[in-house]
């Protein structure tokens, strides 16, 4: 699916995007499989940098991650063997519904393994998008931020280290784009629908959480994610001092001669104040590798979009930079993001040999997905399924709601946003000419006493297109911040209905581990084994809810605050100038 280059010395096979190679050994572990090309060469491939191709209908191998024991996961039940060779064997066909809540809301008990039916769509008018633009642009793996692969005739090509950006397209003041830029539209293919290959992640490979709950022994892993029970319960343990990370000094870089240009940032991390560079490609490398990693726990955010032409015009490369600035400062406030290796590696990188030394290591790294679970170490005694599946449903409920009412905020803002730099500031530059016109017909008369009012009159016409002015840039003063806000948490938000079917999904494998106990299929040490893992992942699931919340309170309250005040400051502009136009006016 795209181009890799082979480094000398480490058995790799180089291919070429669209090239048909032979696979001679499946798994060979770590996400990498043998190929053989036309030529007769050998080599290593990484998985999910191929799709296998259908042989009557049928995948001959699955290019999943290993699972621990095989032969036991064999041993389930037929229905749940089918479901999984067919989610394993057959690209997943991208829905395109309505609300990426439909499928969580409306799924039936024991359906937990379809991962269809997810498709979101923006809400309302700030919901439109460019005619180009398909209406799967937010969804995969029914993760709706999931990374979607190379867009063909991509801006940015990618060098030889990495290839597999995506494309987009950037609204600017359209009718079709969200007030501020708050929407997101991912320009692909001409296709309204794609096929993504399930084994594009390793840790998405499986349908289900069988991979964490039925293995028979979990591996101990080095890293350690630890949950603790605080104040207000379940919580992730914060390093005792923080860091940002500020992004700044854009500028154009070019390589082939000059015939490929690109835009590279420098990004200087708070706790060291030591700069690196990175290109829009290596963020959306980032991206991937987080959403793989911890996308089952922790709600990654997309990335601002790519663009394919203008994108070095000033106005793009402030938004994009504003926006980056934005996904990292709330990447380093999370707690297990900004300590994981992969996030550290991407800020501390010292030269290009170690920056592509982390960049295989995290491409290799096999806890990821619902294996991240096997990470955590809740201090806490295990819960019931019963307390384990009221907390999920909280959740649902909670996340679910707020979605709603960020999309009304995000639609009403937008209206505001056309109406205050559209109709409005007309309306106030038609009474202000009208007030203009009416004077200069009252200074026609000849009449020798009404000077005074005649440039009184004239001046409040003046007054208020200034004030049509200020209408028109009082948006990018107050609004703009918060409809970015919102916009940041309507992605997060977009990931929950995938994280909750997740759990969900793992409550049903526990309440059906009886029938397999008395079938014989798990012995009654594997129920254990799986209540005590659905546990952690419960553990997991509200420590991420209360950095959540203690998150969002922080945010509507500065965002909401900034908003009041520049509305205050706004309208006692406004007020000001008023007065200072009524003062010119004789007194009868």
């Amino acid at each position: 699916m795209y181009d890799f280059a082979a480094e000398p010395g480490n058995n790799e096979l180089t291919v070429n995007e669209g090239e048909i190679i032979t696979i001679t050994n499946p798994d060979v572990g770590g996400g990498w499989l043998e190929g053989r090309n036309i030529k007769g060469e050998r080599g290593l491939v990484p998985t999910d940098y191929v799709e296998i191709l259908p042989s009557d209908g049928k995948d001959q191998f699955s290019c999943g991650n290993s699972v621990a024991d095989q032969a036991f996961l064999d041993s389930l039940s037929a229905s749940t063997a089918r479901a999984s060779s067919s989610a394993a064997s057959n690209n997943h066909q991208v829905g395109s519904g309505n609300d990426p809540w439909s499928a969580w809301s409306a799924s039936k008990s024991g359906n937990w393994e379809s991962s269809e039916g997810w498709g979101a769509q923006p809400e309302g008018a700030g919901a439109q998008r460019s005619t180009n633009t398909p209406n799967n642009w937010d969804t995969a793996f029914g993760h709706p931020q999931a990374y979607q692969g190379p867009a063909t005739g991509d801006d940015d090509d990618w060098d030889e280290d990495w290839d597999g950006p995506k494309s987009s397209s950037y609204f600017k003041d359209s009718e079709s784009a969200d007030a501020g830029g708050s929407q997101r539209g991912n320009s692909r293919a001409s296709s309204s629908s794609m096929k993504i290959p399930l084994n594009k992640f390793p840790g998405f490979a499986k349908p289900g959480t069988e991979q964490y709950l039925l293995a028979k022994q979990l591996a101990k892993p080095k890293e350690k994610i630890p949950i603790i029970v605080g104040d207000y319960g379940p919580m992730w343990v914060y390093p005792t001092s923080t860091f940002d990370c500020v992004v700044a000094d854009p500028r154009k870089g070019s390589k082939m001669y000059g015939l490929k240009s690109y835009i590279e940032y420098q990004l200087t991390p708070t706790n060291t104040n030591r700069s690196v560079n990175h290109r829009y490609k290596h963020f959306d490398w980032l991206y991937e590798r987080l959403l793989v990693k911890f996308g089952s726990a922790i709600p990654i955010p997309s990335l601002p979009d790519k663009q394919v032409t203008g994108r070095f015009e000033e106005e793009f490369i402030k938004m994009r930079m504003e926006r980056l600035q934005a996904w990292m400062t709330r990447m380093c406030r999370h707690p297990v993001i900004s300590e994981s290796e992969v996030f550290q590696q991407f800020l501390n990188f010292r030269d290009e040999k170690e920056w592509k030394t982390g960049k295989r290591k995290a491409e290799k790294d096999e806890l990821a997905g619902v294996m991240i679970f096997s990470t955590m170490e809740p201090e806490a005694p295990d819960l019931d399924l019963v307390e384990i599946e009221q907390k999920c449903e909280a959740v649902g409920k909670f996340t679910k709601a707020m979605d709603d009412g960020v999309k009304e905020l995000l639609t009403v803002g937008q209206e505001h946003w056309k109406r205050c730099t559209g109709p409005l500031p007309k309306e106030y530059q038609k009474i202000g000419k009208a007030l203009q016109s009416l004077a200069t017909v009252f200074s026609s008369s000849g009449y020798q006493g009404e000077t005074d009012l005649n440039d009184a009159i004239t001046e409040a016409g003046k007054t208020y297109e200034e004030i049509a002015s200020l209408v028109a840039e009082q948006p990018k003063k107050d609004l703009h911040f918060l409809m970015e806000c919102n916009h940041e948490y309507k992605g997060f938000l977009g990931c929950f209905p995938d994280i909750i079917g997740t759990h969900k999904g793992a409550i049903e494998k526990v309440k059906e581990s009886d029938k397999l106990v008395a079938t014989s299929k798990i012995t009654p040490q594997d129920k254990q084994n799986m209540v005590k893992r659905v546990s952690t992942m419960s553990y997991a699931l509200q420590a991420e809810m209360n950095h959540f919340h203690s998150n969002r309170i922080y945010d509507y309250n500065s965002v909401i605050r900034l908003y009041l005040e520049q509305q205050v400051q706004f309208y006692e502009t406004i007020a000001e100038k008023l007065r200072q136009a009524l003062s010119r006016f004789p007194v009868m």
